[in-house]
């Protein structure tokens, strides 16, 4: 399950959860929150705290359990209008307030403990009052901010959540503590006295939605997913998708070759594409990468299988289109529900959602054929983004494990003479098929070859590729062609090279 792990003599808390109110959390802390403890929820403003926190009192709601928020940052009516922008109801939870101009006038004399004994304040005392009146299965204390302000020295202000701990810890009710960040990041004070240490924050991007991830920071006695873990929060609440762990994940299945629609091109391959493994598709722009990557999976379609194809760069109906003019119509599969289009936006996008996305795919719907075009514009949604090409080897991985057949296109700078590529995903890639220009007879041509395959025999030949109104046709291995790695092929053999002159061109 997970890098990080906590234990409790010879106990574990492990089947002893309550549920956070967020699937993905639950799932990052391998089934919820140990009950009856005090754990610390922070994060700057406007990273989600407030919906994280009313998340976990509905749930408990919904459970038939008593809820109280306790809020001295928010007036009850700015919940409840926060509440209603996700379209949730805060009926059944216990609100109290207490905002007041006399509690947070910074002359008053307020605190929580006196220094001379452990006795708490008479703002505290109403809380005390409140919680033993709902006797509450769950609790949210929003914000420590604001009693750490009235404390006015960090000493009294430990020794006031220390003696809210001893208080909550004998009533069997689990709180979460709200902490903004105003003092330094990772409070070790609040961290050494809290069970548990739930972190939130956000980057802006130069173009596009903030990136926000969470991360588990300490939590006793439970195993938990380490690392950050991306999230949104739209309508209805925060979702999160955990951090793709491609070891937990295997499926047994077939691993016999299957046909791509072609038989040249199955030869070239040394049989076909091979389930559990991904195909890079590699070339200049125009030189048919979508177009065969449709090939192959409409291939699978009519043999049966569920596909689903990543769309980043062209549009939809573009696709369609072209894809009906070569012969290769997908929109009947598409209404028996076999074939699902995404259509991506690549601004709005984390490396994160995108492996929940197609995990649900694969997990959800059933999808054994994986088309992502192109990694290019994957890679652009998120320039700057660390680690991203392990992410993406843990994506592979876990693809490779399920079983599932995946076709990845990238395009290369360039139409002839040296080609780049954004990033090197060679030794990611099971194969590689690689696409390349040529020139004969003052006519631009298309030739393909496969440089790499770790599961078949592959022919070590160069074909011809070309699109007509039948479809991709695969010719004959030619001879003597020269300069293919170079990016200037030239072809000087006697064998004849495909001809139709209805031919629409190459692919845009």
């Amino acid at each position: 399950m997970s890098e990080a792990s906590g234990t409790t003599g010879d106990r574990t808390d492990a089947d002893i959860r309550i549920s956070t109110g967020v699937s993905g959390l639950n799932e990052v802390l391998g089934g919820g929150l140990t009950p009856d403890r005090l754990y610390l929820l922070e994060g700057t403003p406007g990273t989600g705290k407030t919906t994280l926190a009313l998340q976990f009192l509905l749930d408990g709601a919904a459970r038939n359990e008593r809820s109280l928020y306790v809020t001295l940052s928010e007036t009850a009516d700015e919940l409840r209008a926060a509440a209603a922008s996700h379209g949730w109801s805060l009926d059944e939870i216990d609100i109290y307030e207490l905002v007041n101009e006399i509690g947070l006038d910074p002359d008053s004399e307020q605190s929580i403990l006196h220094p001379s004994e452990i006795e708490l304040g008479e703002t505290v005392r109403e809380v005390i009052a409140r919680v033993e009146s709902v006797k509450p299965d769950r609790v949210v204390f929003d914000s420590l901010s604001e009693l750490r302000l009235l404390a006015q020295s960090p000493l009294r202000y430990r020794r006031q959540i220390l003696a809210l701990k001893q208080f909550f810890s004998k009533r069997s009710c689990t709180v979460l503590m709200l902490d903004d960040r105003t003092s330094e990041a990772g409070d070790p004070q609040l961290h050494s006295i809290a069970h548990g240490v739930i972190s939130l924050d956000q980057t802006p991007r130069e173009f596009g939605s903030e990136r926000r991830r969470l991360r588990i920071i300490k939590m006793r006695g439970i195993r938990f997913r380490g690392g950050y873990h991306d999230f949104v929060v739209e309508t209805g609440g925060i979702e999160i998708f955990p951090r793709l762990i491609a070891a937990d994940h295997h499926t047994t299945f077939d691993a016999k070759a299957q046909s791509t629609g072609s038989t040249e091109l199955d030869l070239l391959l040394g049989g076909g594409l091979v389930p559990g493994t991904n195909t890079l598709l590699l070339g200049p722009s125009g030189v048919g990468k979508t177009t065969t990557a449709l090939r192959c999976m409409l291939a699978a379609l009519d043999r049966g299988e569920t596909a689903t194809y990543y769309l980043f760069d062209e549009g939809l109906h573009t696709l369609l289109t072209r894809a009906a003019s070569l012969g290769m119509d997908v929109r009947p599969h598409i209404e028996a529900g076999r074939l699902t289009f995404k259509q991506i936006d690549p601004a709005e996008l984390s490396p994160g959602e995108f492996a929940a996305i197609v995990r649900e795919a694969v997990e959800a719907r059933g999808s054994t054929f994986i088309a992502v075009d192109s990694l290019n514009a994957y890679l652009h949604a998120m320039p700057g983004e660390e680690y991203l090409v392990l992410q993406m080897h843990e994506l592979l991985s876990y693809l490779n494990q399920s079983g599932v057949t995946t076709l990845l296109v990238l395009g290369q700078h360039g139409v002839v003479g040296e080609m780049r590529t954004d990033v090197d995903l060679s030794y990611l890639s099971d194969c590689i098929l690689l696409f390349r220009f040529f020139e004969s007879r003052a006519e631009i041509r298309t030739a393909l070859s496969v440089v790499k395959s770790r599961v078949n025999a592959h022919e070590r030949t160069i074909r011809e590729l070309r699109l007509s109104n039948d479809g991709l046709r695969v010719g004959e291995a030619l001879d003597d062609f020269e300069g293919l790695l170079t990016g200037l092929p030239a072809y000087r053999g006697r064998v004849a090279m495909l001809s139709d002159p209805d031919a629409p061109g190459t692919e845009a």
